[in-house]
């Protein structure tokens, strides 16, 4: 059930990803940090995948770089670079608001303590680890994105975003892993090799879309 699960996630963050590409540029701005967000606070859950454990919040770390591609393509770097300005800072304030959260003393009715501690409790360690794996990552990806565009300019936007996205998850993996999950997770290095091939599946199975958005999906201002 698992794979399948994981089929219809990829599914929705790429329907997502679609709209979100449809609408312009403030909501692919927007979906990138959301993602940012949703991964940092989904990445402590382990599920088996192919006999494997692994996390389920890769797709969120391939779709946010998928989108900044995106970003990249149609509206250029200086627009990219200030999203990931933007989602710094927001999961910086989450890292903040999580922990003022758990400050206040729960009331005798409350029942939902517990399962915050849970999850917020890693929150600065894991926001930490991806503040530090998400600058480094992204600021790679847009310039080695541009760089690809620059000395092959013939090149197809799919084949930028394929080797843009190969090393940015390969660099990403590496170093989230070491920095949030060390002591956390069973296995660290199995996580590592299993996260980075689940991220290849992800990136494999995403990659016609990106062929398709070059063609037809175009935003909505590039059509007036």
């Amino acid at each position: 059930m698992n794979e399948c699960i994981f089929l219809i996630h990829i599914i929705a963050i790429l329907l997502c990803t679609i709209i979100s590409f449809r609408l312009g540029k403030t909501s692919l701005g927007s979906w990138v940090c959301i993602q940012a967000l949703l991964a940092n606070l989904f990445v402590l859950k382990q599920v088996v995948l192919f006999g494997f454990h692994v996390t389920c919040s890769d797709v969120f770390a391939i779709g946010g770089i998928l989108s900044l591609n995106l970003l990249q393509e149609y509206y250029g770097s200086k627009e990219a670079q200030k999203i990931v300005t933007h989602c710094f800072y927001f999961m910086l304030f989450f890292a903040i608001l999580s922990q003022i959260h758990l400050l206040y003393t729960p009331s005798s009715l409350d029942s939902t303590q517990s399962s915050y501690l849970t999850l917020l409790s890693p929150a600065p360690r894991l926001l930490f680890a991806s503040l530090v794996s998400f600058f480094i990552v992204q600021k790679i990806d847009i310039r080695l994105f541009s760089t690809i565009k620059t000395f092959l300019p013939s090149s197809s936007f799919s084949l930028r975003t394929l080797f843009s996205l190969i090393f940015s998850q390969l660099l990403d993996t590496i170093l989230f892993s070491f920095l949030g999950l060390y002591g956390l997770v069973h296995s660290l290095y199995d996580m590592i090799i299993l996260s980075f091939l689940i991220k290849a599946l992800v990136i494999a199975t995403l990659l016609p879309f990106t062929h398709v958005s070059k063609k037809w999906l175009r935003p909505k201002e590039f059509n007036l």
